[in-house]
């Protein structure tokens, strides 16, 4: 009895490759904790190092599951040559969570529903966040320039945050 011809999985497209998974890997490497330059070159470090191996493209949540997993390796590498340590509380909830918010379309649709999300804040809470998050302003500055003390700062981003959350979480159901 001859068994059936198995399909040749190696050969991919690089370029569909790239446009497909660049956007969840840079993405990824950002929750990981590395600054917007440095996902940028350790995304374009991750597919070349997948280029360079053989490579079967089984499906898109194993290829992006593999591009996750070897851009993670990358990051680690870098940061030991560097003599860095940076600690990312618990890989295993990061990437469940990945997975829950960002597997199947890089993260587009909870990007979509976060800024639609935040154009429901008050411009005051936007502002708090947008120092915090985008500025990496403390908490000092924050409140100094939304003039109101440290606890109102800290009370205001808490609760714009639990907003956000509740709001992405109803859009992405």
């Amino acid at each position: 009895m001859e068994s059936a011809p198995v399909p040749d999985t190696t050969g991919f497209d690089p370029v569909q490759l790239v446009t497909e998974h660049q956007a969840g890997v840079w993405r990824y490497l950002r929750a990981l904790g590395c600054d917007p330059a440095l996902a940028e070159d350790l995304t374009q470090e991750t597919f070349l190092a997948v280029f360079q191996r053989p490579f079967h493209d089984y499906n898109r949540s194993a290829t992006a599951s593999y591009l996750r997993r070897t851009a993670h390796n990358l990051f680690i590498s870098m940061q030991r040559r560097a003599g860095k340590v940076t600690a990312v509380e618990d890989v295993e909830t990061l990437d469940r969570s990945w997975h829950q918010w960002a597997a199947e379309d890089n993260g587009e649709a909870a990007l979509a529903a976060l800024r639609e999300c935040l154009g429901g804040l008050s411009q005051r809470a936007r502002r708090a966040l947008q120092l915090r998050f985008r500025d990496r302003e403390t908490r000092a500055r924050i409140a100094a320039d939304l003039q109101i003390t440290e606890h109102g700062a800290k009370n205001l981003m808490q609760r714009a945050k639990q907003r956000l959350r509740s709001c992405i979480e109803s859009k992405l159901r």
